[in-house]
């Protein structure tokens, strides 16, 4: 059944068969294994910069679906500008991250980026079939979001150098459960097959 209204009040104007989603890179890394998982997650963000870059030449729209760190009065562009302090643990990986004008957030208040957030009604305005997951931790967050995401009928793509855990046996154990069960695709994020690069309509 069409949606009565196709945009959102144009906050969807994007329409993409694909979506990219980037699960909890806006993160302080303030917990302590912290340090076991930076060792992964400084490569990983590497990764998913060039694959958001070939991403959005290809006019594909990119959501940041992030934990509100149990604060209920959060605001996601305050969560970006506390997580680039200095002082923070993960300010190299939110520097390279960082959301652009044009990119699309979620909040979730658990593991999972579709448990009571507003993530299927934004994909189902994008008209998004395929997802690529991409984020920490691989073994929770983006294991759980995948798991909704395969219940609700999605294509999953999850690069396995696109998410990374406290260590690398945790990781490759989520990437073959999701692979086995879910179905994924979870070969490198450079052998990933991207729809032609497209000019990006004009909003209005």
């Amino acid at each position: 059944m069409p949606a009565t209204n196709e945009d959102l009040h144009g906050s969807a104007p994007d329409k993409s068969e694909f979506a990219l989603l980037l699960i909890d890179v806006i993160n302080d890394l303030d917990f302590p294994e912290a340090t076991q998982l930076l060792r992964f997650a400084r490569p990983m963000a590497r990764k998913i910069l060039r694959l958001k870059k070939r991403a959005k030449k290809a006019g594909i729209p990119v959501i940041y679906v992030n934990d509100n760190f149990g604060r209920w009065q959060s605001d996601f562009r305050r969560q970006v500008r506390h997580c680039l302090r200095g002082e923070s643990r993960g300010h190299e990986i939110v520097q390279l991250l960082q959301p652009e004008e044009d990119d699309y957030f979620v909040l979730k208040p658990k593991h999972s980026g579709f448990f009571s957030t507003t993530l299927e009604t934004l994909l189902r305005y994008l008209g998004s079939q395929t997802l690529i997951l991409t984020g920490v931790a691989g073994n929770f967050c983006v294991l759980f979001t995948a798991n909704d995401a395969y219940m609700r009928d999605y294509r999953l793509l999850v690069p396995s150098d696109c998410t990374a855990s406290n260590t690398g046996a945790e990781n490759r154990g989520a990437l073959s459960l999701m692979r086995k069960f879910l179905k994924a695709d979870t070969r490198p994020s450079i052998k990933i097959r991207l729809p032609p690069v497209r000019e990006k309509k004009r909003r209005n």
